[in-house]
């Protein structure tokens, strides 16, 4: 094992003899930069919602895109992008070794014309999606693969009739659910599988008629974490009017009470996993230090994996069947052997290239389909390209780039932030890892100040409908004001732009589109206050983040007690000791001893719910 400094946020990291393993298998040298930072860089090339309304620089029409107009790079529509009518390896362009590489791939970047959005496969009906794959009339969505008349989600695969959610996989006529599987007609519900007809859960499985739980088994009629006949959970139920927003956001802070006073936290959310680390880990096995994977087998420092990925390290929105991808930002299905890229769809052998597809053995390659043999968008015979790419990859190291900040690039490092054509806060690092606009300036990535929209709002938030049966048909033609938006922006002198109520990519207003108020009409939810962004970055806040902390077992013989909750919960005014705690309702092996167990997990050191080791949590919860 090797310890190395950082060299982006100068703290320590350790790299393992199985990592020095992975890195000899691909023939590369080893990182730089520690996990984190190097996921961070990766995200700061993502950018998934912060779309722009501007025009193909082929066809002429409008369309909206992830790329500003602000940025000098042409961009075409979709279908102008995969059509025949312009030819990529046109820009192509002689390597010279008297500028550093990354120099020159930003000469070439500058060159070649971009895709509004990244969409691949068949997408059907479903114009204002992004990263995506295989989908039929789905709207703002991302991350979204093979799902049909789903709106407003995030990291959403085969759903069908879903709106609002987040992490969700296998599920049907669901609302507001995060990190779920298998579930139907259940709204509000977080971390639970195979749930129907239910609302408010946590940490649930295989639940029917459940309302306002947590940790539950294979239950039916369980309301409050108490059970009932069939007959008595009906009546209650009759109490609580969905429809009603104004009872649903009390309804939201009982369910955020249970969640943080009364409900048991496994370490970790692995499922069917075997020798694996992190969290949202489901059918896997030998996963370290990875979040939101499912069915893959031997990956490290990763996020959001499909089925079928083997042997990877470090990626970002890692495509099924992928293998041996090292550093990668959103590589597609069945790349294999490939690092250092962007957007590779379904390639092989390929290095530091950007948005190309079916292509293999490229070097510094942008916009190709279908190619092989090529450097800087420049043709090659395999003879040639064995025989150059060595000598670039010198030519990298004894001439390296060194960027604003005095970071130096090589072999082996990811695109310098200061190259994406994103700032950081159009970006999905600025949901993970948020940064005020001074803290990323300072750390090297640009910013992108909020620009006037002077949308005409036509019905102020005040005045939307509190009962979604008082809604009427004409909500489909307002311009509805966002409730983070209410109060007026400002300048502020000292950041030299415009302040927002929130940093959550806030779009000030938003729309109700006919298949939305057909959902909300027929399953009873009121109409959304916060604009689909804002709503994104709150579900983004139940989560746990990207991160994991070394901590022990809250099992304290017969009870749990958060000692992060005696120490920042206040004293209530009766005196009564202010910790969150938990009575066992069976011992444990150890006794009436606190629970030897430690382990690496989501939950930061000070948060103040009861986290529980693998064991005790399966002691409890059955």
């Amino acid at each position: 094992m090797e310890t190395k400094q950082c060299q982006n946020c100068q703290k320590d990291f350790k790299i393992e003899p199985e990592d020095f393993a992975f890195y000899e298998k691909i023939n590369v040298p080893p990182p730089t930069w520690c996990p984190v930072c190097r996921m961070i860089r990766k995200m700061n090339w993502r950018n998934e919602r912060s779309l722009q309304n501007r025009t193909c620089d082929l066809c002429g029409l409008n369309i909206v895109a992830m790329y500003s107009e602000k940025i000098s790079v042409k961009v075409f529509c979709n279908k102008c992008w995969f059509s025949d009518e312009w030819n990529p390896k046109n820009y192509g362009m002689q390597y010279r070794f008297d500028l550093p590489f990354f120099e020159q791939f930003r000469n070439l970047y500058l060159l070649v014309p971009e895709i509004n959005l990244w969409k691949i496969r068949t997408n059907v009906g479903s114009n204002y999606i992004n990263y995506a794959a295989d989908n039929k009339n789905c709207y703002l969505s991302y991350s979204v693969v093979s799902c049909e008349n789903v709106g407003y989600s995030y990291s959403v695969d085969k759903d069908l009739d879903c709106y609002d959610s987040l992490s969700l996989r296998n599920s049907q006529l669901c609302y507001e659910n995060i990190d779920g599987v298998n579930n139907h007609r259940s709204f509000f519900l977080i971390k639970c599988r195979e749930c129907i007809n239910s609302a408010f859960l946590f940490d649930c499985l295989n639940c029917q008629d459940c309302f306002l739980s947590s940790n539950l088994r294979n239950k039916k009629y369980v309301f409050e974490n108490m059970q009932y006949s069939k007959e008595e959970y009906f009546r209650k139920l009759e109490d609580m009017s969905f429809g009603d927003f104004t009872t649903l956001s009390v309804l939201k802070d009982r369910f955020h009470n249970i969640i943080l006073k009364k409900s048991l936290h496994k370490f970790t959310n692995i499922i069917k996993s075997t020798n694996s680390t992190g969290n949202n880990i489901t059918n896997s096995r030998d996963v370290r230090s990875s979040f939101e994977i499912y069915d893959s087998e031997n990956l490290k420092y990763c996020y959001r994996v499909l089925a079928g990925a083997k042997d990877n390290y470090d990626d970002l929105g890692l495509g099924a069947g992928s293998q041996c991808v090292y550093e990668c930002a959103s590589p597609g299905f069945g790349s294999y052997m490939s690092s250092f890229s962007v957007l590779i769809d379904a390639g092989q052998n390929v290095y530091y290239s950007y948005n190309c597809h079916g292509s293999n053995n490229l070097f510094a390659c942008i916009g190709l389909r279908n190619k092989s043999y090529c450097i800087l968008n420049k043709q090659y015979t395999k003879e040639e390209y064995e025989s150059l790419v060595p000598k670039i990859i010198k030519h990298m190291n004894d001439m390296p780039y060194i960027d604003k900040k005095g970071r130096v690039y090589r072999y082996g490092e990811f695109f310098p932030p200061e190259l994406s054509p994103f700032s950081y806060n159009e970006t999905i690092a600025q949901e993970y890892f948020p940064l005020t606009k001074e803290e990323a300036l300072n750390q090297g990535y640009s910013w992108k100040d909020p620009e006037p929209r002077n949308y005409q709002i036509t019905l102020k938030n005040e005045d939307i409908p509190d009962h979604i049966k008082d809604v009427p048909d004409s909500i489909l033609n307002e311009i509805i004001e966002c409730a983070h938006n209410v109060e007026s922006s400002t300048f502020d002198n000292a950041l030299g732009g415009l302040t927002t109520k929130c940093n959550e990519q806030c779009t000030e207003a938003f729309r109700i589109i006919p298949s939305e108020l057909d959902f909300l009409r027929k399953q009873n939810l009121p109409i959304p206050r916060l604009c689909p962004n804002c709503r994104h970055y709150q579900r983004i806040k139940q989560r746990n983040p990207l991160k994991l902390w070394h901590r022990s077992c809250n099992c304290r013989g017969k009870y749990g007690i958060s000692e992060s909750g005696i120490k920042n919960q206040p004293a209530s005014p009766a005196g009564r000791e202010s910790s969150i705690k938990y009575q066992n309702t069976i011992t444990h092996e150890h006794g009436d001893s606190s629970c030897p167990n430690e382990f690496e997990t989501s939950y930061a050191t000070e948060r103040p719910e009861i986290v529980y080791c693998g064991q005790c949590y399966l002691k409890e919860v059955v």
